[in-house]
């Protein structure tokens, strides 16, 4: 009896050396476990881990008052949102059942109730049955057993419990319960419509990028990710690139968008979304991810640099790497013709055999076609910049002269080029003096593009004057 108490805590059903069901419910109860009574479902899908399941059933119904069962909703189901819709259906009341039907809440229903033990002897394969009332199952199992009271034991004797019906309001599937008015009896096309959380799909891109061509390959993936607790089966899958309010949101990421592009794209448009269809039917099963390619692109020009940014007018205790980069457009022209939904970026290069090895990866946010984008994949081994202030002075009450100097090292066998950048220029900021032109990029930023020798250095000084 000890089996059937930790079969009952573990899940596990296999007593003995033959597997013998734990649990028998009247034959009424059973049926096939890949059965549907979904309809034609088509399922709108958020970057936001929302969804709207729009099912399309066939409704038998008298005129009048009808209750009807929806099995095979989400078990995510927001309630609040459910609408249906259909010629002469009225919604009086509404009902969801989430208490779904496990082991372990058929015996918590069973407390105070009979139910029969069967046992079988292992030798002779002999069956043997009793009735016994469940007095509790809080951390395990008590029965009145012809008036013996006994705690179920793992004596690994094989044991099964027979339930005479199953409990009313216990439910094999998620059931959404829905009590309209029927202008007239017959069958009835519906709608049914509804929220639910758990179901979102990300953006993924695999980037193969060459060095000696300044290309890349670019390969996006849409990855759905389904944990509603329910299958949909052979929707129709629309994906919605952007972030409707009310869902939490995907978080813009640091990384990548330098400037924001202006270029139209010709996929269709959902007010301030992009929509993806996918081009087929498919079955978003539960507890699964599944990928649908949405990109392919060869030999979009693409660079490799170095980056640096020197966040305030300070100096670094030593040498710190500067970023490895990647950078490439979102143009039709010289670019990856495409917007960008949010999602990671993993980027590839071939090793001397020829084999792609994994270099990096970073996120981006939602990024619209003509963008320039910049793609931090780690941190350089060769290339360093120490930052110093060489002097600070005091030229007024809300002013400062300050004179820096930015020493690059290059212990790589050949030449490189590094983007160095100083930000947190806040104020009234002039550069009266540089080493190198820089260009101003921003209100608060300036960069220079400096060369360094093959295993040399490069230094760079310039002078701020802040006024505040």
């Amino acid at each position: 009896m000890r089996a059937l108490a930790k079969a009952w805590r573990t899940g596990a059903w296999l007593l003995g050396a033959a597997a013998v069901p734990l649990i028998a419910v009247p034959a009424a109860a059973q049926s096939d476990p890949d059965a549907t009574a979904q309809g034609d479902v088509a399922v709108t899908i958020y970057n936001n881990g929302q969804s709207l399941v729009q099912d399309d059933r066939q409704l038998g119904v008298s005129a009048g008052r009808n209750r009807i069962e929806f099995p095979d909703v989400s078990a995510r189901i927001r309630p609040e949102t459910v609408t249906l819709s259909g010629p002469g259906l009225a919604i009086v009341e509404q009902n969801f059942d989430f208490d779904l039907l496990t082991p372990d809440k058929l015996m918590d229903k069973a407390v105070g109730q009979s139910i029969t033990l069967v046992r079988t002897n292992p030798a002779t394969g002999a069956e043997r049955s009793e009735r016994a009332k469940v007095l509790a199952a809080n951390g395990g199992i008590v029965l009145d057993v012809g008036g013996r009271i006994e705690v179920l034991r793992d004596d690994g004797l094989p044991v099964r419990a027979v339930f005479d019906r199953l409990p009313p309001n216990l439910r094999a599937r998620p059931t959404l319960s829905v009590t309209v008015q029927a202008a007239q009896a017959g069958t009835v096309p519906a709608r049914l419509s509804y929220l639910t959380p758990n179901l979102g799909w990300t953006a993924d891109y695999v980037a193969l990028f060459d060095a000696a061509k300044g290309a890349m390959d670019m390969q996006g993936w849409v990855t759905l990710t389904n944990s509603t607790g329910t299958t949909f089966s052979n929707a129709r899958t629309l994906l919605v690139a952007g972030s409707p309010g009310g869902g939490g949101g995907f978080s813009q990421l640091t990384g990548a968008l330098d400037e924001a592009g202006t270029e139209t794209s010709t996929r269709e448009r959902l007010g301030d979304y992009y929509l993806y269809p996918l081009a087929e039917r498919t079955t978003i099963a539960n507890a699964q991810q599944k990928q649908v390619s949405f990109l392919d692109v060869k030999g979009a020009p693409a660079r490799s640099t170095y980056e640096y940014v020197n966040g305030w007018l300070g100096s670094t205790t030593e040498p710190v790497s500067a970023a490895s980069v990647l950078r490439f457009s979102t143009s039709a022209k010289g670019g990856l013709g495409d917007q960008l939904p949010a999602g990671t970026i993993r980027v590839y290069m071939r090793d001397a055999r020829g084999d792609p090895q994994f270099i990096g990866e970073n996120s981006i946010g939602h990024t619209p076609m003509g963008s320039s984008m910049t793609l931090r994949t780690g941190d350089a081994f060769d290339v360093k910049v120490q930052s110093t202030v060489v002097s600070r002075t005091r030229k007024g009450d809300s002013r400062w002269l300050t004179k820096m100097k930015y020493v690059v090292s290059n212990a790589r066998p050949g030449a490189v080029t590094v983007d160095l950048a100083q930000s947190g220029l806040w104020g009234d900021v002039r550069i009266t003096d540089e080493s190198l032109k820089s260009n101003r990029v921003s209100a608060d930023r300036v960069e220079w593009q400096v060369p360094v020798p093959a295993n040399g250095k490069t230094e760079v000084t310039a002078t701020f004057d802040s006024r505040y």
